[in-house]
């Protein structure tokens, strides 16, 4: 009987070895990392420098058969991470998703203690840095200028907040002539209560009426939804009912989602993932926002 050739030889190996049973949990490690994989931006851009430090947008783009005439809307988003640390990969998903429908989505980073030594202050003003520099390039992306959202999580959901709601710490280096405030506020598990019974008072008690955004709301707010788990241990149902209460009040649109028995950062998982995603594009889509599909 000839012998097998080489190819024949890895083939049979690879049947072999398919034929074996699986180790326990090595399915569902598989399935788990393939469930796991997230989109890559289309590109990245530098939006502001500080000394050595470059901060970048993750922008991705509408599908390229798109009429690039068209002046899009965009919206930028804030990782969370307690102002501590965090990635702007936490909303590939959601900002390759918004970009097939027609918007130009953009990850951004900003300066957190853990890398950079910073405060709260910093993560605010290198928000509404991010927003003033798109807003001056929008011609250079076909983004229109008045249509930029803002969205984030957690410390996150805190900085895209400030940006339509904070005055104070601008970065010396901004253009000011510029606004940073967005046209839509787009809020997962938001930490916007900074105030004495709220989140990460200990850091910004000496100036947390200028910072929180639950402290600062008034009729300019854009139209804003927000997403919360009524097992959050860093934000209470109460703060996000006041949150809602309060733009009710100044008659600013807004729309409140909360999951029963979710805990604090659920949106990036399993059917949570999609319904806020589900969620966010009806609402993006009433704005005017998106294409149609």
């Amino acid at each position: 009987m000839p012998r097998p050739t080489a190819h024949l030889a890895a083939l049979l190996a690879i049947t072999l070895l398919a034929s074996q049973p699986l180790a326990a949990g090595e399915t569902a490690s598989v399935k788990k990392k393939t469930s796991q994989a997230k989109p890559s931006p289309d590109q990245t851009v530098v939006y502001k420098t500080i000394g050595e430090v470059e901060l970048k947008l993750h922008i991705f783009e509408p599908n390229k058969q798109a009429d690039s005439q068209t002046s899009r809307p965009a919206i930028i988003f804030y990782f969370g991470g307690g102002w501590v640390g965090g990635s702007p990969s936490q909303f590939y998903g959601q900002s390759r998703a918004l970009a097939d429908r027609g918007m130009v989505a953009a990850c951004a980073e900003y300066r957190v203690r853990k890398q950079h030594g910073t405060t709260p202050q910093e993560c605010v003003a290198d928000g509404k840095s991010a927003i003033r520099w798109l807003r001056s390039n929008a011609k250079r992306f076909n983004i229109d200028p008045n249509r930029i959202a803002a969205g984030g999580g957690s410390a996150g959901g805190h900085v895209a907040a400030s940006t339509a709601t904070v005055d104070a710490f601008d970065a010396p280096t901004d253009d000011t002539t510029v606004s940073p405030v967005p046209s839509a506020l787009v809020l997962f598990n938001p930490v916007y209560d900074n105030g004495p019974d709220g989140y990460g008072y200990d850091r910004v008690k000496d100036y947390y009426k200028d910072i929180s955004p639950l402290h600062r709301l008034d009729e300019d707010v854009p139209p804003t939804i927000v997403f919360l788990g009524t097992k959050d241990k860093l934000i209470p149902v109460t703060t996000a009912e006041a949150f809602r209460d309060k733009l009710n009040e100044l008659g600013v649109r807004n729309e409140l989602h909360l999951y029963e028995g979710a805990p604090h950062g659920f949106f990036n998982k399993g059917d949570a993932y999609k319904d806020t995603l589900s969620k966010t594009i009806a609402f993006l889509d009433s704005l005017g926002y998106l294409t149609q599909q």
